[in-house]
């Protein structure tokens, strides 16, 4: 390559968005695509990829691994729940937990990820540790898909200020042909099949460089491929779990009952105001409100409009507003989170003050009255 070409590159040269983050996307796209719900993050560092994939909604558990506990340790409060969190807990269920290990070593907390990312990995392992590598990924923990990516060589030259390798821990940095070779040899022995891609263009000309990352995505071939192997797992640990943090979950029956009763109270109460204000449109004649029977059109504005029976309709009887449990079971949210009307019931019972025959969420107006 003509070296005034090479210099005027290696002075304007810089990734938008960052490479990092390019990296990260990328393993983003691909969970998207492929809805995992088992991801683990090889050499996790500073958990920055955990962070992004812990909003992704397909996945129910996170692990990371890395060789250095003190690195994790700085940034694994960033994986906690918030108390947003809490006020509204995810239908889904989500637990992260980090390891500290090496990937040299097969550990039975490792078994059954659907991902694995290696994100700038491989290159900072020794030659021992390179060569155990393959056979604990894909023999071991054989995952649906493997993502690697590792610095491109080649496009070195075109980095300011890189004399040998990008960073003073890499151990080596390979070509596109020398990735490529191991790639496919290591595919071959475990039974996967791989692609090539990467992040980090090369500028216009320099095309023969390639990616300022390279990237493989691993596939396993068989799905029944490393049951044999994952049968003859380790009977002890050899990570130590540095942090686990467990998200709350609509899963878990006592979120979900929180949830339902604050909905259903929320709903009621919102049913009752409309229900009063037209009842207060009446006046004090008594003929008119005893044959007041608001339908559900009436909350149509704000509620949405809902098809209901004559039974379900909300009522008032002397210093009581009745509001059906079925009125209330048929909006969506309320619905959603239940599933069947039978487990409405069973959630609120005792939570909420109901009708002696319990088909009703019950208020008395002239407690509410007294209160005001």
């Amino acid at each position: 390559m003509d070296k005034n070409f090479q210099e005027e590159f290696t002075q304007i040269i810089k990734f938008k968005p960052p490479l990092y983050k390019q990296r990260h996307q990328f393993v983003k796209d691909l969970v998207e695509k492929y809805k995992p719900k088992k991801v683990a993050d090889l050499g996790c560092a500073d958990c920055s990829l955990l962070r992004m994939l812990k909003f992704c909604s397909c996945i129910e558990v996170l692990a990371g691994l890395d060789i250095c506990a003190n690195v994790m340790k700085e940034k694994m409060y960033t994986l906690s729940p918030l108390p947003v969190d809490y006020l509204q807990p995810s239908e889904r269920s989500l637990t992260i937990t980090l390891h500290h290990g090496s990937v040299a070593h097969k550990d039975p907390c490792m078994l059954g990820f659907d991902l694995v990312t290696c994100i700038e990995l491989i290159e900072h392992l020794e030659e021992p540790e390179l060569k155990k590598f393959p056979e604990v990924v894909f023999g071991f923990m054989a995952p649906s898909i493997v993502v690697i990516s590792t610095p491109n060589s080649e496009f070195n030259p075109l980095l300011p200020g890189v004399m040998l390798y990008r960073h003073p821990d890499h151990k080596f940095e390979w070509n596109q042909a020398q990735f490529q070779s191991w790639a496919l040899e290591t595919a071959r022995c475990y039974d996967y099949s791989v692609e090539f891609t990467g992040v980090g263009h090369p500028p216009t000309g320099m095309e023969k460089a390639g990616f300022c990352t390279q990237i493989g995505v691993f596939t396993r071939k068989n799905p029944q491929t490393g049951k044999s192997v994952q049968s003859e797992k380790p009977a002890e640990a050899v990570y130590k779990t540095v942090f686990k943090a467990v998200y709350p979950s609509l899963k878990d029956e006592k979120y979900l009952q929180n949830a339902v009763i604050s909905e259903v109270i929320f709903t009621a109460q919102i049913i009752k105001h409309r229900l009063m204000s037209k009842h207060e449109e009446y006046g004090n004649d008594p003929e008119r409100k005893s044959k007041f029977q608001p339908s559900m059109d009436c909350f149509s504005d704000c509620l949405g409009k809902l098809v209901v029976e004559k039974n379900m309709e909300p009522f008032v009887s002397g210093n009581e507003v009745h509001i059906p449990l079925a009125t209330i079971f048929s909006f969506p949210k309320v619905n959603r989170l239940c599933g069947t009307f039978e487990k409405l019931c069973k959630l609120i019972a005792g939570k909420v003050t109901l009708s002696s025959d319990g088909s009703a969420v019950m208020f008395n107006i002239e407690h509410e009255n007294e209160d005001n």
